[in-house]
């Protein structure tokens, strides 16, 4: 069917064209899929960054107010005080993937206790902060230690 000026009403993309605009889809998709997933890696990383200066924060402040100075012998229930209550942490902060084997280590040393480890698993090979060979770390670790 034909309009006045003789176009054809009901034209229709050709098999051809849609396998090429298929094709590019699926080009795009390919690229910018691998950028997703490590966009998100180094932002859980950023978050374990995070949460490790916030808990050396914690422990400064804790150690600050013991008398004796010491730091505490566990995290598992966050930095109370004696009387029970929690000032300096509400809670520890649970790793972004919050699974094995990404987690937070902390350590207390057994000969000098005003030093201690703490430790984060790190999924972005590539991070500048990033070391091979620290704690149980597959691959790469951040570590924050206190003299």
């Amino acid at each position: 069917m034909n309009n006045k000026k003789g176009f054809n009403l009901f034209s229709a993309f050709t098999l051809i064209e849609l396998l090429v605009v298929m094709t590019v889809i699926g080009v795009l998709a390919g690229l910018i899929v691998p950028n997703y997933m490590a966009a998100r890696e180094r932002a859980r990383d950023a978050q374990r960054k995070s949460d490790l200066e916030q808990i050396q924060k914690a422990l400064e402040m804790y150690k600050m107010d013991q008398s004796p100075p010491r730091y505490p012998d566990s995290l598992s229930y966050g930095l109370p005080l004696e009387s029970g209550e929690e000032v300096y942490m509400k809670e520890i902060p649970q790793d972004p993937r919050n699974s094995d084997p990404y987690f937070y280590s902390y350590q207390l040393d057994s000969e000098d206790p005003l030093k201690y480890t703490l430790v984060a698993c790190l999924e972005n090979k590539s991070d500048p902060d990033g070391e091979s060979g620290i704690g149980d770390c597959p691959d790469l670790g951040i570590e924050k230690t206190e003299p």
